[in-house]
């Protein structure tokens, strides 16, 4: 193998990148839409019971706006392991151009296929829809205020090691490479979605969390560039932190309570975040959403379990993540006084009032009496 021409093309593809990230346009605006078309996409394993049960409870609380064909949802079908695996693609492009056309997603958990099994070794899916959607912002929220936590974690969502994380190179037996991608133009739109977060939200403080002290090129340039932005926001504090000791200060119960809103490279924000979920139940609890300037994607951020599904057990699956999801989708296309409902009933269903528990197994709710139980909750509100 020629090293010096693979490592050419995978520049010249970075580059192409960067350009198109200069030449991108504003936001889309869904009120000026005459239909936002809401896309469902089950996944793979419990995806399909999960999401099932969020769309349901979406389709209840957007009832009158279903009638006034203000809102359509589209079921998208394919996207799932056997298809990919059997396309050797990480999105059908069938499946791809039936994404693109709507508005924003509602997604399950997808299986990536580890090496070894018995898949064909296709990149994530949800690597592949945040790079071809361009959704570079991965939003999560983490609140449990009994503990003083209120934090919004903003993930760069395009970049990193998983930029080109399928295009590494086995040089032998011995060595092999990955490479690290971090530009000036994908850093400086996290940060300002980031800070613009803390401005509109009422939040004094922005934490910058990297391994710049070591990783001196690339983790240099997104805390660099995330100090340039931090100049146009002087009325929000600015600090940084690096990745491992910052994953001892999330349980660090004085320290904690003062993060707000962190920006955090791509990896290193897939870590913290799951670590986070854990206060407020685990990461079958926490929602995500994928913002781009276009497109728009709302998940959870568990796995698609098969093990469950093998056991029969997927209607037992909880669906506290999808549905937390499906409350971020809510508010991110302008209905954010039913996205308010969501998680105040949410709340009730899962912590206060708790009628019914969720097991994962036939000892305790199902998904569907779940989702029951939170529509029952917002009627009454």
């Amino acid at each position: 193998m020629d090293y010096s021409q693979k490592f050419h093309e995978l520049v010249q593809s970075q580059l192409e990148r960067v350009k198109k990230i200069k030449e991108e346009k504003d936001f889309i605006d869904y009120q000026n839409l005459d239909t936002i078309i809401i896309g469902i996409i089950g996944g793979d394993g419990i995806g399909p019971a999960i999401t099932s049960q969020a769309q349901r409870i979406l389709e209840f609380l957007l009832k009158k706006e279903l009638q006034l064909e203000k809102i359509e949802f589209r079921t998208i079908r394919g996207c799932t392991i056997e298809n990919r695996a059997r396309v050797n693609k990480a999105i059908p492009e069938d499946v791809l151009n039936e994404i693109k056309k709507c508005h924003v997603l509602l997604k399950g958990p997808t299986t990536t296929p580890r090496k070894g099994d018995k898949w064909a070794n296709v990149e994530s899916a949800n690597v592949a829809m945040r790079k071809e959607l361009d959704l570079f912002a991965n939003v999560r929220p983490v609140k449990v205020p009994e503990l003083g936590i209120d934090w919004t974690f903003f993930r760069e969502n395009t970049e990193d090691l998983y930029a080109l994380g399928s295009q590494g190179i086995n040089i032998d037996d011995d060595i092999a490479f990955d490479f690290k991608v971090i530009t000036t133009p994908g850093t400086q739109r996290i940060a300002q979605a980031a800070f613009e977060y803390a401005k509109n939200n009422g939040k004094n403080k922005v934490t910058v969390v990297t391994k710049a002290n070591v990783v001196k090129t690339t983790d240099g340039k997104f805390l660099d560039t995330c100090k340039k932005i931090a100049l146009d926001y002087p009325e929000i504090e600015m600090d940084d932190w690096y990745i491992d000791i910052m994953t001892a200060k999330l349980i660090d119960e004085k320290r904690r309570r003062e993060f707000q809103v962190m920006i955090l490279p791509n990896l290193y924000g897939d870590i913290l975040t799951d670590e986070a979920a854990e206060f407020q139940g685990g990461v079958g609890t926490a929602g995500s959403a994928n913002i781009g300037k276009r497109y728009a994607m709302f998940e959870a951020i568990h796995g698609s379990a098969p093990r469950m599904v093998e056991e029969g057990r997927d209607i037992y699956a909880d669906p506290s993540s999808i549905i937390r999801a499906g409350a971020m989708l809510l508010n991110h296309i302008g209905y954010s006084q039913q996205a308010e409902k969501l998680l105040k009933a949410l709340e009730i269903c899962s912590v206060s009032e708790r009628k019914i528990a969720i097991t994962g197994r036939s000892d305790g709710a199902t998904g569907k009496e779940f989702a029951d139980y939170i529509m029952d909750t917002i009627k009454k509100l």
